[in-house]
């Protein structure tokens, strides 16, 4: 199996959860293989652990990728770097397969030049916005790094002490008022592909938006948003 080609037309594609389509997501395996790939970054998802640590993982638990079921928030680093994770067709076995820790993931995306977009995902306390800035910050790769997260706060977090740093408000839906807010605040649209119109990715470039969208997989419904203009693609499997 390899990813499914398309004409990009100069849109650049994110690797989400790395190439998750091929590898299991949020793996160092899947972000190897994003960076011997042609996208032009690698998405990724933080958690901080029960004793600080900050941790490579989408959910709240680790059961649908780990063999064993835990919190993340509630577990030490050692003992989620200890639980082996299950390749993507559910296989067990391999045991390069570990929940990566943050460091890892930047010293990967700066291997491969690849651009880094990192999800803060929950609500993080304004410390722990700066705590993962200055992680990326100490490695040099902070003018590489795109900040995305469902929570605005954690982006008016980072607007404080990083006032031109690249950051996307997640959304799963269009509304009118939401060009304002993110004007307000300097900040781009990363939203869910199927709510974006042409209409609706026009009004976010007049008002100097940039649009990025999520989960696309679908050949065809990438074509489509390649038309209207949308500034990235944020993918499983297209290259």
């Amino acid at each position: 199996m390899n990813t499914i080609k398309i004409e990009k037309k100069g849109v650049p594609l994110i690797a989400h959860r790395g190439c998750s389509g091929l590898e299991q997501e949020n793996t160092n395996a899947a972000f190897v293989a994003a960076g011997n790939r042609s996208y032009f970054g690698v998405e990724t998802d933080v958690h901080k652990t029960l004793d600080g640590q900050y941790v490579i993982i989408h959910d709240d638990h680790t059961g649908r990728v780990a063999i064993d079921k835990l919190s993340v928030e509630e577990s030490t680093y050692d003992t989620l770097r200890g639980l082996l994770l299950k390749q993507k067709d559910g296989a067990k076995g391999r045991s390069d397969l570990r929940i990566p820790n943050l460091r890892e993931y930047i010293s990967i995306c700066q291997h491969y030049e690849k651009i880094g977009v990192l999800e803060l995902k929950n609500h993080f306390q304004r410390e722990e916005v700066y705590e993962i800035c200055a992680i990326v910050e100490e490695m040099g790769y902070l003018d590489q790094m795109i900040f995305i997260s469902f929570d605005e706060e954690n982006l008016l977090f980072l607007r404080e002490k990083y006032p031109e740093q690249p950051a996307q408000f997640l959304v799963s839906k269009f509304e009118e008022a939401l060009i304002p807010r993110l004007q307000a605040h300097a900040l781009d649209l990363d939203i869910y592909y199927k709510a974006l119109t042409e209409e609706n990715v026009k009004a976010c470039h007049d008002a100097g938006i940039k649009v990025n969208c999520w989960t696309v997989d679908d050949p065809e419904e990438a074509r489509r948003l390649i038309a209207y203009g949308v500034d990235f693609i944020t993918t499983n499997i297209l290259e």
